[in-house]
C-alpha cells in the first residue's frame, strides 16, 4: 500500500480535472503557475499535471482569494505558513534534542551512583594543594646554568 504522502505528491490531473476540483478556470490555474504559487509537474510532452497536494494549495489559494485578499498578499501569506511550518519542524527537533540530553544527564547520575567518583571537598582540596605548589614554584627564584666561557 502506497503511503499517504506519496499518493498527495503523485501527479495525476491533468488541468481541467484540477481546475474543476479546485473549483477555479483553467486560466486561473496557469495564471496561479506564472505567479509562482503553484508547480505542476510536467510529463515528457510538457503537459501540466497536478497532485493532491497541488489541489489542496489551489483549494487554499482560492479560499484566500474569496476572502478578498490579492495574490501578492497570498504569496505572502502562503510564503510564512511555509516558514512557519519549518520553524516548528526545527523546534520539534530541538525539543527533541533537549529530551535526549535530558536522558544523557539522568544516566550520567545514574552512572555516579554506581561508579566511586571523588566527592567535591577532595576535589577542592585538590586543586588548592595544587595552586599552592605552583605559587610555591612562581615565587622561586630562578637560577640559569651560565655555559662555561672559553678562552682560545
Amino acid at each position: 500500500m502506497a503511503r499517504r504522502s506519496d499518493r498527495n505528491d503523485q501527479a495525476m490531473y491533468v488541468i481541467s480535472i484540477a481546475a474543476e476540483l479546485a473549483g477555479v478556470h483553467p486560466q486561473t490555474l496557469r495564471v496561479y503557475e506564472r505567479k509562482g504559487l503553484v508547480q505542476p509537474h510536467r510529463t515528457e510532452g510538457n503537459t501540466r499535471r497536478y497532485s493532491e497536494s497541488d489541489i489542496a494549495r489551489l483549494r487554499k489559494i482560492q479560499e484566500l482569494t474569496n476572502e478578498g485578499i490579492n495574490l501578492a498578499g497570498v504569496m505572502r501569506i502562503m510564503d510564512l505558513e511555509r516558514r512557519l511550518d519549518r520553524a516548528e519542524t526545527r523546534c520539534e527537533r530541538a525539543l527533541q534534542e533537549v529530551e535526549d540530553v535530558k536522558q544523557q544527564v539522568h544516566e550520567a547520575m545514574g552512572a555516579r551512583d554506581r561508579h566511586s567518583m571523588v566527592p567535591l571537598r577532595d576535589v577542592r582540596r585538590v586543586r588548592r594543594a595544587m595552586k599552592a605548589d605552583f605559587l610555591d614554584q612562581a615565587g622561586r627564584r630562578r637560577t640559569f646554568i651560565v655555559p662555561p666561557i672559553q678562552d682560545e
